[in-house]
């Protein structure tokens, strides 16, 4: 960004900005204004702005050295599959955190216990449909999330709903490696002492009896 000022007064921003014309923000309003007009500062006018207000802001980079996850357990006995799936998925990634770098794998690993205990709104538990292709003509295959829930594998529910909700990739897969689904009340990551988070108390709507 290039700033001219002169007694304090800002005469142009951003030159190319400037030469088309476009709106610019300089701290106190609006501004519209040719380069010439720039120049001249004619059309701006003395806009009295101190050092620390022109100067621009630098956007914090994350860089993966800087980065302490932490580990959350998180009970999905009652809660329901999307909305715990979309907390999973924030925290997974760091947007609750105020370094998040969207090119940084800076979230959280999460452990999820009682997986077979989470619940669907409404009518999906039994209209909602998993299909996959056993790569053979005609073998498109389906099962029903009751079916799943049911079965010997229901984790799978949970893993499905978080990993349709992060970008496909390289870092999407690494951080889908942070996710840790398990059926029943135990885990293996006692030496790592996670965190509970409570998510029923995060919003009513979390939680279905």
């Amino acid at each position: 960004m290039v700033l001219k000022y002169q007694n304090n007064n800002v005469l142009f921003c951003n030159e190319k900005m400037a030469r088309c014309g476009v709106d610019v923000v300089l701290g106190l309003g609006y501004k519209r204004a040719s380069l010439p007009e720039r120049v001249a500062g004619s059309h701006l006018g003395p806009l009295q702005l101190s050092q620390s207000e022109i100067d621009p802001m630098k956007t914090y980079s994350a860089k993966p050295a800087d980065i302490e996850k932490k580990w959350v357990v998180i009970d999905a006995s009652g809660l329901v599959v999307g909305r715990l799936a979309s907390i999973i998925a924030m925290r997974l990634k760091g947007k609750h955190l105020p370094i998040y770098t969207p090119h940084v794998d800076c979230g959280d690993n999460i452990i999820v216990v009682n997986a077979e205990k989470a619940v669907f709104t409404g009518r999906k538990k039994d209209q909602k449909v998993y299909y996959h292709h056993t790569g053979f003509p005609g073998g498109i295959k389906e099962r029903t999330a009751k079916f799943v829930l049911e079965g010997r594998f229901p984790e799978r529910v949970i893993e499905k709903a978080v990993e349709r909700m992060l970008a496909r990739g390289p870092l999407g897969r690494k951080i889908l490696g942070n996710l840790r689904v398990y059926k029943g009340p135990a885990h293996p990551h006692e030496a790592q002492q996670p965190v509970a988070l409570d998510v029923a108390a995060l919003n009513r709507k979390n939680v279905r009896n």
